[in-house]
């Protein structure tokens, strides 16, 4: 693929770091903001991107047919939208959009324009999530799960004497739900599907979640997710079941080795992922469904983040957490 990153922020260094391992991936643009030029040219530069941009119009007419949107989270349904209307396959960072219609609405334009849309969320695509889900059933019926990624964030300092940054602004999006607690509910639904009830017990301050407990009911077995950017814990996700357990002390975004333990003693220690970095399985998995037209794979994915959306909407809801793309 022929791929345009839009943003220049800590998130588009991390991923350019790995774009060697991207064998059949050349960049060929980037688009940044001019209070960002600096940032944006010495990036090019280093990673031999040809065309740079600071109009966002003029990007989408480059050659690129791929667009990454990397950028704050408010903004990620606008220009998602205009990279499909200007026909162009979209990536767009975690978490997809604010707001569950603006989800379906993308997701119904990429299917009807016949596009790649997907989600950058590393959880789904690391071989050891994957072989999680292999091992479900050895834990016998699923009892009670547990999800805690709880990471004081520097910027909370700053919230605390007022100054408010995107990852705290109700205007940009932010809060605990959407950047941290967000991955927790990916490894959920994608290990066990839809829950039948969900609830979110916020840490509220200046109209935002700093941290906050999700709540979600799958009948027959119950499941918490705790994401905190107002204090922080051991990093720990269990799966509890009547035969045995899971446990894992890494986050979920990084979802690094796991123990099976059973309850006859029995303790194996299983890491199955090839890369370090987090971002590798993933984009070399994107890589290879558009270069191979692999739509089904796509639209499964989608499907995935679109029960992802709703379930963060009626959490939000739950939770009093309101944002621009409620109204």
């Amino acid at each position: 693929m022929k791929l345009g990153i839009v943003g220049s922020g800590t998130i588009v260094r991390e991923f350019l770091d790995i774009t060697h391992y991207l064998t059949e991936t050349e960049l060929t643009a980037i688009c940044y903001t001019e209070r960002s030029r600096e940032t944006g040219r010495e990036l090019a530069g280093r990673y031999h991107i040809t065309h740079e941009f600071t109009d966002y119009e003029e990007f989408l007419n480059s050659d690129a047919d791929t667009v990454y949107v990397a950028l704050p989270n408010h903004l990620h349904f606008l220009f998602t939208k205009k990279a499909l209307e200007a026909g162009k396959n979209v990536i767009v960072e975690k978490p997809f959009t604010p707001t569950y219609k603006e989800a379906v609405h993308l997701s119904e334009m990429a299917r009807e324009k016949g596009l790649f849309l997907l989600e950058a969320i590393t959880t789904l695509h690391f071989p050891n999530y994957k072989k999680i889900k292999e091992l479900l059933p050895v834990l016998g019926n699923i009892k009670i799960v547990q999800c805690n990624y709880s990471q004081y964030s520097r910027r909370y300092d700053s919230f605390k004497k007022g100054l408010i940054l995107p990852a705290f602004a109700p205007a940009c999006c932010g809060g605990a739900l959407m950047d941290i607690n967000i991955y927790n509910i990916h490894y959920v639904v994608g290990l066990f599907g839809r829950p039948k009830q969900v609830e979110y017990f916020p840490n509220m301050e200046r109209g935002i979640d700093t941290s906050g407990i999700l709540m979600l009911d799958y009948e027959t077995f119950q499941c918490a997710c705790v994401g905190a950017k107002d204090c922080r814990a051991p990093i720990v996700n269990s799966i509890q079941g009547d035969q045995g357990c899971l446990n894992q002390n890494t986050p979920v975004n990084v979802c690094e080795n796991f123990q099976i333990i059973l309850n006859d003693g029995t303790t194996t220690l299983i890491n199955e992922n090839s890369y370090e970095h987090r971002m590798i399985h993933e984009f070399k998995e994107f890589e290879a469904i558009i270069n191979r037209r692999d739509f089904k794979t796509c639209y499964e994915l989608l499907n995935h983040t679109l029960t992802v959306c709703e379930v963060q909407n009626i959490a939000r809801s739950k939770g009093g957490i309101i944002f621009p793309g409620d109204a």
